[in-house]
């Protein structure tokens, strides 16, 4: 991607204004007041110029899924989720596949077929959970996937008949719907629009035939991103570079552990593929059993604990001595924070979602969105990470807080040391840039990602503001 010279005029540069910054060939070659014309130009205009953003924790193909998928995390009742899936089906030809995501049991209780049966009698139906791990399918949509001789993944009754729930069954469901991906084009340019200019798919399902797909949409353009990959078994990255290893992806499910023995093989044998572990952690019961299984089969080097939606305090001397990593999503203070309030007892508040407290203790922190399970926007989880405020205005976790330009660096590590040293706009470092249309303290006084003016990849402009 990388090309000829490119200097971006009056920027603000690692706190100094009015600083000229060269690029040349997906490289920072100069950086400093007045240097001579050379090639294009770019106006600053006094904004801040910084590294681009590193989401490290996302689902690119389920991020792109929603665009076609009707999202019920705003229903406000069962009827609301009612008019909206009834309204939804019948914009669509009788026959055709609903899809419908960020479904909580608070708005009208736990689904089940015949629940969908009577939202949806004339089309097949899947609603998936908050949490990406719960798909509910109605009768017409279980009869299509075969669920009568389905595997353990499909709930059944007390008499053997299928409620419709089927757990962790992606990679089941994808055999048995077809896998159609969707265009990525729109997800890439919304991402570049936010200043980001790295990702980590963090999906466990992730396959060749997922890796082939994402590699093509680095290769045309429609993500025009740094992309690392996750898998939950062998994969290997092209010779292109289109995209890098990221860890081995354990996920775990507190309503089915596996038992240690299995979790400590799966920690070997990411071992023999020469790659860290990055592990679901989202319950405390996940995290204890995440931190007996590292225990065990030795903790490395980029091993990682992703979300730590619950930590409590007796585990942070375990993960400091472990010196694992913990990738968090403190946009979930603000997106969920009202129903955890409302559902999380109050001493384990603070426990939810950690920054500061682990931050402290010397632990390796990064953010990312989890995307589409929140929003795909780091500014937005910036601003939660410095407030912790929920949605509807109250405070949770308070002691959790931390400085907006530390919430910041948790989207500056690399993409293979997330939590490391913030990356920083200084000669000889990649041309992966985000230009901010003010100065760096006014844009943290209130991080929005309307602020972002440019992002660069490679030393090439991926969006501009209009």
């Amino acid at each position: 991607m990388s090309g000829g010279s490119l200097t971006i005029r009056d920027a603000e540069v690692g706190g100094r204004a009015g600083q000229d910054v060269r690029l040349r060939a997906g490289r920072i070659l100069e950086v400093g007041e007045g240097l001579s014309a050379r090639g294009l130009e770019l106006d600053a205009h006094g904004g801040a110029l910084i590294c681009g953003l590193a989401d490290h924790h996302v689902h690119l193909l389920a991020t792109a899924a929603e665009a076609d998928s009707l999202r019920l995390a705003d229903a406000a009742d069962a009827a609301g989720l009612a008019e909206r899936i009834r309204a939804w089906a019948a914009r669509r030809p009788p026959g055709s596949w609903l899809r419908a995501t960020g479904y909580h049991e608070r708005t009208a209780g736990q689904l089940d077929r015949d629940d969908l049966d009577r939202l949806a009698p004339d089309h097949p139906l899947r609603v998936q959970d908050q949490s990406g791990g719960l798909w509910v399918l109605n009768g017409p949509a279980l009869a299509l996937v075969g669920a009568e001789q389905g595997p353990p993944c499909v709930e059944r009754d007390a008499g053997g008949r299928p409620t419709g729930r089927i757990w962790r069954g992606d990679a089941w469901l994808g055999e048995r719907i077809g896998r159609a991906f969707p265009p990525l084009a729109r997800v890439g340019a919304a991402l570049a629009a936010k200043g980001v200019t790295a990702v980590m798919d963090a999906s466990a399902s992730t396959g060749p035939a997922e890796a082939q797909r994402l590699a093509e949409a680095v290769r045309s353009g429609d993500l025009p991103l740094r992309l690392g990959l996750m898998s939950a078994g062998p994969l290997e990255a092209p010779a292109d570079g289109a995209f890098s290893m990221g860890p081995v992806k354990v996920l775990l499910d507190e309503r089915d552990l596996p038992p240690l023995g299995d979790f400590i093989g799966r920690i070997e044998a990411a071992r023999g593929w020469g790659r860290p572990v990055a592990v679901h952690c989202v319950t405390a019961a996940e995290l204890a059993l995440t931190l007996a299984a590292f225990e065990a089969a030795g903790a490395r080097s980029g091993d990682r604990i992703e979300h730590g939606g619950l930590v409590p305090a007796e585990a942070i001397p375990m993960i400091v001595r472990m010196a694992l990593t913990v990738v968090t999503q403190p946009g979930f203070v603000f997106e969920r924070g009202d129903r955890y309030r409302s559902e999380v007892d109050p001493a384990e508040h603070d426990d939810l979602y950690r920054c500061a407290s682990l931050l402290e203790a010397g632990i390796p922190v990064a953010g990312s969105s989890d995307a589409p399970y929140s929003a795909a926007d780091p500014w937005a989880a910036i601003r939660a990470a410095a407030s912790r405020a929920t949605r509807g205005g109250r405070a949770l976790g308070l002691r959790e807080r931390i400085a907006p330009r530390t919430a910041l660096h948790l989207f500056l590590g690399d993409l293979a040391r997330p939590g490391g040293p913030p990356r920083r706009a200084t000669p000889g470092a990649a041309a992966d840039l985000c230009l901010l249309k003010a100065p760096l303290a006014t844009v943290l006084d209130s991080p929005s990602s309307e602020l972002v003016a440019a992002t660069l990849v490679d030393g090439q402009v991926i969006y501009e503001a209009r």
